[in-house]
């Protein structure tokens, strides 16, 4: 089996894009993985393009080897995008090699440790706050609706729940993101009285109507430096979060952090292999270490969370993407045996499912784990080009 031909493919999602890379084989079988250029990665595409052409004639099935190799590319700026190529060229791979064998790829390495995967809704409420139209929701404005949204994560069967941090602004909540771009905070990103107000009142109503049981997690993303997050570990202490989550690329600091909280911290996501987590690791920066397995690759994220238990932690995967991504992430969920809960987004664009063959089954909060060969779903080329990207 060689291969003959790479290709991408976009479509629209609402406020992003979802992108695909394709690889064909002489033999009929095609490999599919999912990527994004709307993290920080413009240019992703013309990357995968030019490595892409290093592929053709190569034997799919010896991903390691392929791995090996394309390193050596990539080598005098191994991360970034270099890595999120890599690893969508992998995941395509292992598509690849699973159905070529018939298994599915969590059964390449040893096989699923377990059937069904926790799961937490995520971006709970802040999609409808900044997307209300596109996600066919009703704008989340104040604390009421916050409250309302809570019952609904329970009555809907979720036992976990992530949100974002909102700020009353102009007689309505909005997402605070002073990481990610102009608002107010940026760029100094210093604590501010109100954001911590505002926060404990919207932590107070998510509580109040999800329950004792609900599990939340809050995710503060990069909007603070240490100083802000040291009030916002202070602020959020007395809610019972199951996790705050902190982007963060300086260890020391990060374990600062960690051992003035009395609760777990998580962080990660935006770490790339191996070489990236490990200085986190041996500082003791965190609780759960989140792993993007799009953006290192299923093979490098497997390896992340068998270092990651070493050190006795446990993993989530960092998920916020299309129904692919959500099977490549359910498959390293299913494999690894240190998973604390698998990310998922509920609130979406309605036309999702369409871009994929095969949709995630969720049952009372659970995900089935696909047993169907390479990743359990093909990608509905048609139903794609239907919908041009327009961004």
């Amino acid at each position: 089996m060689k291969i003959v031909r790479v290709e991408d493919l976009h479509g629209a999602a609402g406020w992003r894009t979802t992108s695909f890379l394709k690889i064909a084989t002489d033999d009929g079988i095609v490999g599919w993985s999912e990527y994004s250029e709307d993290v920080g990665t413009k240019g992703l595409t013309a990357t995968l393009r030019a490595l892409g052409e290093r592929l053709i004639g190569l034997d799919p099935t010896r991903v390691e080897w392929i791995m090996a190799l394309l390193y050596t590319q990539t080598v005098p700026a191994w991360s970034g995008i270099n890595q999120h190529a890599l690893a969508a060229i992998c995941n395509a791979l292992l598509d690849i090699k699973g159905k070529a064998l018939g298994l599915p790829v969590h059964a390449l390495l040893g096989g699923a440790v377990r059937d069904r995967l926790p799961v937490y809704w995520s971006h709970c409420g802040s999609y409808r706050v900044r997307f209300p139209e596109m996600v066919g929701a009703k704008r989340i404005s104040d604390y009421d609706d916050v409250f309302r949204l809570g019952e609904e994560v329970r009555q809907r069967g979720f036992k976990a729940l992530k949100t974002n941090i909102m700020m009353m602004e102009g007689g309505r909540l909005e997402n605070f993101r002073p990481g990610f771009g102009s608002m107010p905070g940026f760029p100094a990103l210093n604590p501010q009285p109100q954001v911590m107000q505002s926060l404990s009142r919207q932590l107070e109503a998510l509580r109040a109507g999800a329950g004792p049981e609900v599990e939340i997690m809050l995710d503060a993303n990069f909007h603070f430096r240490t100083e802000g997050y040291l009030q916002l570990v202070r602020t959020v202490e007395p809610h019972g979060l199951t996790w705050l989550e902190i982007d963060m690329y300086d260890p020391e600091s990060l374990a600062l952090l960690r051992r003035e909280a009395g609760f777990p911290i998580a962080s990660g996501e935006s770490l790339y292999t191996r070489r990236g987590y490990r200085p986190f690791l041996d500082a003791y920066a965190f609780d759960v270490a989140i792993v993007d397995v799009l953006w290192n690759g299923y093979l490098e994220a497997v390896k992340i969370a068998a270092m990651a238990e070493a050190y006795e932690v446990n993993v989530a995967p960092h998920n916020f993407y299309g129904h692919l991504a959500d099977h490549i992430s359910a498959h390293f969920a299913a494999a690894v045996p240190n998973l604390r809960i698998m990310e998922i987004d509920i609130d979406d664009v309605p036309w999702k499912g369409e871009f994929v063959t095969h949709q995630p089954v969720i049952e009372n909060g659970e995900l089935v784990v696909p047993d169907r060969p390479g990743w359990g779903t093909d990608v509905d080329e048609a139903a794609v080009r239907r919908r041009p990207p327009d961004r």
